[in-house]
This record gives structure tokens, C-alpha cells and sequence, in this order.
């Protein structure tokens, strides 16, 4: 007589929601460390897409809406920031890369105070011009 009842063995072996069947695919060595940002997508089932393939390699990943997209009316539109733990970073890029889906698509601006910077020299420049212009007719 077995020790062990068989249809609690199976019942161990399935997946009791998909929550629980995607993280058995997650690997453990893969899941460590701060959140870090690999690609981006540039609306939800791009990102979906993106994340699916992740979780075939056992890397758990996050998805981040962009900043400056937070428009209530298009929750799935918009760009979104693909996220995994710092050691899963080297494999993610590996299986993007694989994939050619590795780009820059929905990037958010990393240095603000470059575009900020690039904004007011414009302005500047206007300002220059009209003065100048205004000048010369009067």
C-alpha cells in the first residue's frame, strides 16, 4: 500500500490559479536585487509581449507605466517600462536581444535638466531674434 494519497500529489503538481503557474516559472536566482529597467514597450500588449517572453526564461519582470502618461481615459495606451531584479538584468537583455525587441520605443527622458536646459537656449534664442527684429524696424 503507498504511503502517499495520488490525487494529492497531482493536485500539488497543478497550478492552482495563474498567479501560482506563472510563479513557478519565476527562478530563484533570477529574482534578487533592486528593480532595474531593461525595455520599454510602447503600449500595454507590447509590454505584455515583452513580459511573456521574460517569464519563458524564468525572469520575473514588472511593468511601469512611462512618466507623463497617466491619462485615465487610455489605460492601455501609452508607454510602459519593462522592469526586472538586477540579477536577472544579463539573461532579460540576452532573451530581448534574441527576440529584437531590445530598443529604445517608449523611453522616458533619463536627464531632465538636459532637456531643460535645451528648452531655455531655444527660448533664448527667440527671445534674441525678436529683440533684434524689433529693433532694426524701429
Amino acid at each position: 500500500m503507498p504511503l502517499t494519497y495520488v490525487a494529492d500529489e497531482v493536485a500539488i503538481e497543478e497550478p492552482v490559479s495563474a498567479a501560482h503557474a506563472r510563479a513557478r516559472k519565476i527562478k530563484r536566482q533570477f529574482s534578487d536585487g533592486p528593480l532595474v529597467r531593461v525595455a520599454g514597450a510602447r503600449n500595454q500588449a507590447e509590454a505584455e509581449l515583452i513580459q511573456g517572453l521574460l517569464l519563458e526564461e524564468g525572469v520575473p519582470s514588472m511593468l511601469q507605466r512611462a512618466r507623463g502618461f497617466d491619462v485615465p481615459d487610455m489605460l492601455a495606451a501609452g508607454p510602459r517600462d519593462v522592469l526586472v531584479p538586477s540579477s536577472g538584468v544579463v539573461t532579460a537583455r540576452e532573451v530581448l536581444l534574441q527576440a529584437d525587441m531590445l530598443g529604445d520605443t517608449g523611453r522616458a527622458v533619463e536627464h531632465p535638466a538636459r532637456l531643460l536646459l535645451g528648452l531655455l537656449a531655444t527660448a533664448a534664442l527667440v527671445a534674441l531674434i525678436l529683440w533684434i527684429g524689433t529693433d532694426v524696424l524701429a
